[in-house]
């Protein structure tokens, strides 16, 4: 059996993955309303096939519980953000949870991190908490990392497909490990040692934020001397080694827009061009602030109330709105004191902000322009309801005549 703890944007999929390929699963969260969401047959979270993997693994007999089960396999997927003073990674989390496991877990157990941390961490944090307990790492107790690699909108896929790293002490260990990831993984299993595993995670969504910051530094360039930077990188990408991004409004998401910064808390002397895109990107919801203030001075729009923005997740289609950049465009209205903007996003239903709109075409009727933060389908399939308003278009996406960009 296999006790998968944190029942979260990772840790439920995973747990639905195992059972539904026929391994008996117990699924362990604190938070007693989600549990008692789940066990009362719904989700907790909207992801593209996530309803019918759930519905596989009830069939497969998986458990959601807020105990801690006896068991040979824990696999702990709960959160890791960082602390935004030093830009070290909160093992905090990660920790509470290996305490209470080794409350339960009997001998020859194999705890197996699957949150990503920065690296050293498991060395600095989870050993010593093992050991203060009287066990014996790779006796008593065998440790693993095996990060996730999967992004909201196509989880349940990339569950599936996408390879993985298994980092473990013992290269035996981790083909034991890698053999029940087999039991759905179709991609790749590479075992590795546990500090590469750590380093490897870290690294593929730092590059990523990286070129992310390319874009938005080009953006800013060309905006600066009256150039089109989607033109430009448009032509740049017929070459056959540039491959630009487009810029957008901010980077979000609890994977990309955090793990550099563990690399930045934990190198201060070498993170340089880490860092540097990390300010790039975090800079960019208050560069869009500026766009949308040029242009409603050009069109004489002089109330922000009769602007809206559209989209609150972090990405198109998704309901995770995690360091979302109009979340960060919100809070910076705020500390300069300008409020009143409307604000709209179709997957999120409870209210999180002010001025948050639940009907899209009330949403409109109340709105002079339309800044668009987020490409969902819904914006995507209805952009005759809006070829009449002033657009800002951040995402790329919009067609009509006389829209703004980046």
């Amino acid at each position: 059996m296999i006790n998968v703890i944190g029942l979260g944007y990772i840790g439920l999929p995973t747990a639905l993955m195992f059972a539904s390929h026929g391994v008996e699963v117990v699924g362990t969260d604190y938070n007693k309303e989600l549990v008692s969401t789940l066990c009362h047959g719904h989700t907790t979270f909207k992801e593209k096939g996530l309803d019918e993997l759930y519905a596989s693994a009830v069939k497969s007999g998986i458990e959601f519980s807020t105990e801690y089960k006896k068991t040979d396999m824990y696999i702990i997927a709960v959160a890791t953000p960082y602390d935004k003073d030093n830009k070290k990674v909160d093992a905090s989390y990660v920790t509470g949870a290996v305490r209470d496991v080794m409350k339960v877990c009997p001998k020859g157990a194999t705890v197996v991190i699957e949150s990503t941390v920065s690296p050293g961490t498991i060395d600095k944090y989870v050993r010593p908490i093992i050991e203060s307990d009287g066990f014996k790492i790779g006796e008593d107790i065998n440790l693993v990392h095996a990060p996730e690699r999967i992004i909201p909108g196509n989880m349940v896929y990339e569950l599936e497909h996408n390879s993985r790293t298994i980092g473990a002490d013992d290269r035996a260990i981790g083909e034991k490990v890698k053999k029940c990831y087999e039991s759905f993984c179709k991609g790749e299993i590479v075992v590795t040692d546990i500090r590469t595993a750590e380093m490897t995670k870290v690294v593929e969504n730092t590059f990523r934020d990286i070129n992310i910051a390319f874009a938005n530094e080009l953006v800013k360039i060309c905006r600066s001397d009256n150039m089109d930077a989607l033109e430009i990188i448009s032509i740049a990408n017929r070459h056959p080694r540039v491959n630009i991004l487009n810029p957008g409004p901010g980077v979000g998401g609890h994977c990309i827009s955090v793990d550099p910064w563990f690399l930045v808390g934990d190198y201060p002397m070498f993170a340089n061009l880490i860092r540097k895109a990390r300010e790039i990107n975090d800079s960019m919801p208050e560069f869009v602030l500026g766009r949308i203030s040029d242009i409603m001075d050009e069109n004489g729009i002089k109330d922000v109330s009769r602007v809206g923005l559209y989209g609150l997740t972090y990405k198109e289609n998704v309901d995770d709105y995690r360091e979302s950049p109009t979340l960060q465009m919100l809070e910076c209205m705020k500390r300069h004191l300008s409020r009143g903007v409307k604000v709209y996003d179709p997957f999120i239903t409870k209210d999180m902000v002010e001025n948050q709109y639940h009907d899209f075409d009330k949403f409109l009727n109340d709105i002079d322009m339309i800044v668009i933060l987020v490409g969902h389908d819904e914006i995507k399939n209805n952009m005759d309801k809006i070829k009449d308003k002033v657009i800002l278009d951040t995402r790329n996406i919009c067609r009509i005549d006389g829209t703004y960009r980046l």
